[in-house]
């Protein structure tokens, strides 16, 4: 993407709407240049600036949300100086983020907040797409996602840690993703002020951020779609589900017999025993040269977060990110220590009560809402964010129940989407580049553009 594809902005200073687009892990703008020429399509130059962060490029995504969202940040102000300075000043902001970007965009925003920008810009829309809100640690048992927990979160540098929920952010004693998700931080309080907050998440197939992460959710109904009734909206059927009823259960079935059940996995596993032979033969060499590679970038990847804490201008966003220290902090600090009790990988989900109904009445998958009690014990916390019986609960960490209640309480609209045409829908759901297995994500940018930006 060209650098004036990358920032465009009205040069008769007529716009007073600033849409930023923030990439994700290992991105760059090009990666955002559909949903930047279908938001330009719609909105003409005259009426719409989109800035596409730029300052995140390639393997500076390493460097963590904290630097990456500074970064961000320094890009907006300096955009929305420029345009104050030429007598065209912003009045309403909008802030897009695609994976890790999303996260980013949650960072940045708080910054912004705090320096004021809010109390003389509108905050109009906040989206994510694809999103993983509650880090990347995979609730499975197995020795396999027990490796890729332990693995892949010393293999990213410090946005490695961040997404698999193991840094410890400043003086807070939490991670970072717990700190952007608590109630008294200046990041909630900056999400808050948006007059549309939204989210599109993947049902199925993204291999790189899950559904349950990126929908905020302690269930995941899709795991078996041959178990569920899916629900679409009929204008953006079969893509986009109905958010009002997406799902539901099928009616029990009739059980197939042992032998049926045997001869289907059977030609199941003929059917994958080239691609495991494949694997077996590749994982090893693959292995080797991820890690090397990991490792040289993620050495790369201090070296630049050093320059970054000596350089010019953080002073005004070194600020305190809490705004009170009372019973969220020691609600927070008690969740570390349950956290830290309950390190060892546990099951797939979490034992069902005893027959006992949740307080939580909710009837989708997409609003479950917590009680409003802030003394909840971890044990509440992991029942009232899931249904009664229908959708078994995630084994998620306590942090990443807390994540959830929080995050729901500010409110999102819940957008679902089932992609088929692609194995790994994380690049199809916003068009990442023109091929033909992602038209699908065409039809997600177009309810975007249709039902959640607001100008």
């Amino acid at each position: 993407m060209e650098e004036s594809e990358r920032t465009s902005i009205d040069p008769q200073r007529k716009a007073d709407h600033l849409c930023v687009l923030v990439h994700g892990l290992w991105g760059n703008p090009s990666h955002l240049a559909y949903l930047a020429e279908s938001l330009r399509e719609k909105h003409p130059v005259d009426e719409l600036n989109i800035l596409v962060a730029k300052s995140n490029s390639g393997t500076y995504t390493y460097d963590g949300i904290e630097t990456g969202g500074e970064r961000v940040t320094q890009e907006i102000e300096t955009i929305l100086q420029e345009l104050e300075r030429d007598g065209a000043p912003i009045k309403k902001i909008s802030v897009i983020g695609y994976s890790l970007g999303g996260l980013i965009a949650r960072y940045a925003i708080g910054l912004l907040h705090s320096k004021g920008w809010f109390e003389k810009i509108q905050p109009i829309n906040f989206t994510t797409f694809a999103t993983p809100h509650l880090g990347v640690r995979t609730p499975l048992r197995g020795y396999h996602s027990q490796l890729w927990n332990a693995f892949g979160s010393r293999t990213l540098s410090a946005s490695g840690r961040q997404l698999f929920t193991i840094d410890t952010f400043r003086d807070t004693k939490r991670p970072i993703l717990s700190v952007l998700a608590d109630p008294d931080s200046i990041f909630i309080r900056a999400l808050s002020r948006f007059k549309n907050r939204s989210l599109y998440a993947n049902i199925i197939n993204d291999r790189s951020a899950p559904y349950y992460t990126t929908a905020i959710t302690a269930t995941d109904p899709f795991v078996d779609l041959d178990a569920v009734t899916i629900r679409y909206l009929p204008k953006y059927s079969p893509i986009i589900l109905d958010a009002d009823r997406p799902v539901a259960p099928k009616a029990s079935q009739e059980k197939q017999s042992f032998y049926t059940r045997l001869s289907s996995s059977s030609q199941g596993l003929l059917y994958r025993v080239p691609l495991y032979t494949a694997l077996i033969a590749l994982i090893p060499v693959a292995t080797v040269v991820w890690t090397v590679n990991s490792g040289i970038q993620s050495f790369r990847s201090n070296k630049r977060i050093q320059v970054h804490e000596k350089g010019s201008g953080l002073d005004g966003y070194r600020i305190p990110l809490l705004l009170s220290n009372g019973t969220n902090t020691a609600r927070g600090a008690m969740s570390g220590a349950f956290r830290r009790m309950n390190s060892t990988p546990g099951q797939d989900y979490l034992p069902e009560s005893s027959g006992e109904e949740t307080p939580n009445g909710a009837t989708t998958p997409t609003t479950d809402k917590a009680p409003p009690d802030n003394s909840s014990s971890p044990l509440e916390l992991k029942r009232t964010t899931s249904r009664k019986a229908e959708f078994p609960t995630l084994a998620l960490s306590d942090a990443q129940f807390e994540m959830i209640r929080n995050l729901d309480e500010v409110g999102w609209e819940k957008h679902l989407v089932h992609i088929r045409d692609v194995g790994h829908t994380h690049a199809a759901i916003i068009v990442r580049m023109q091929k033909p297995g992602f038209e699908e994500g065409k039809v997600v940018v177009r309810h975007w553009l249709d039902e959640g930006f607001e100008m």
